[in-house]
């Protein structure tokens, strides 16, 4: 049995197992990552919603902050289809070849701008099955598009959060499109637009992958997770 704060006030008992969470304690979860982190925000720089699409793209694989240090330069020059178009696939290549798998980004680049030009008037549509129709683009990517770019509550579920979602647990499920399913399910309405970017910052920042930094966690006493790993020099 487990006590513990409701979002709006007073305590919540729950008997279920953790796969059976009660909705009052996610959104308790949720609570608490918002008073520390308000308004989250993605980590890849871009301009437009364009380039955020061609910097998911590319971010495939390779840490954002990577990304981010190879197209800065990129999107000074090309920030449309239409100059991408311009610059090539040759230039693009050279642009982002300190990312993983650029070979294959660079003609991913130029095909789905190619695509964006031909079917949807170069402009990103706000439309998942229209997203994930366009080279290198699934639906993990697509569902950061229309998070960042739109503002649609969509739960793009990366490394981080499928990890998180399991371990806390949130939405415990063995696939991506499972997590995914969960989230959609049980996310409470006032946190369900940032809940993908809470999410992959407590991955990335606290629950770690190979060593989660439980000693200074907010949501230790919600978490089902264990061992808990102590603070450096305890055991």
């Amino acid at each position: 049995m487990a006590k513990v704060a409701s979002a709006k006030g007073g305590t919540v008992t729950s008997k279920l197992r953790p796969k059976d969470r009660p909705v009052a304690e996610i959104a308790e979860i949720f609570r608490r990552l918002h008073a520390i982190e308000p308004e989250p925000k993605g980590e890849l720089e871009h301009v437009n919603a364009y380039t955020l699409l061609v910097a998911v793209v590319l971010s495939a694989q390779a840490t954002d902050a990577g990304v981010n240090k190879a197209t800065r330069a990129l999107f000074r020059i090309a920030d449309t289809p239409q100059k991408m178009l311009v610059l090539g696939e040759d230039v693009v290549r050279e642009h982002i070849k300190t990312i993983g798998l650029f070979r294959n980004k660079a003609k991913n680049v130029i095909l789905l701008s190619e695509a964006l030009i031909a079917k949807f008037g170069g402009e990103v549509p706000n439309d998942r099955d229209a997203l994930v129709s366009l080279a290198g683009v699934g639906r993990k990517t697509a569902n950061v598009v229309m998070n960042m770019a739109f503002g649609e509550a969509t739960f793009a579920v990366d490394t981080h959060v499928f990890r998180v979602s399991n371990l806390l647990p949130i939405a415990p499920g063995k696939t991506p499109e499972a997590v995914e399913a969960g989230l959609e399910r049980l996310i409470p309405e006032p946190y369900r637009l940032h809940a993908h970017h809470w999410l992959i910052l407590h991955g990335r920042y606290m629950c770690k992958a190979r060593k989660p930094e439980c000693w200074r966690c907010p949501l230790t006493d919600l978490c089902a997770h264990e061992p808990k790993t102590p603070a450096p020099g305890k055991r």
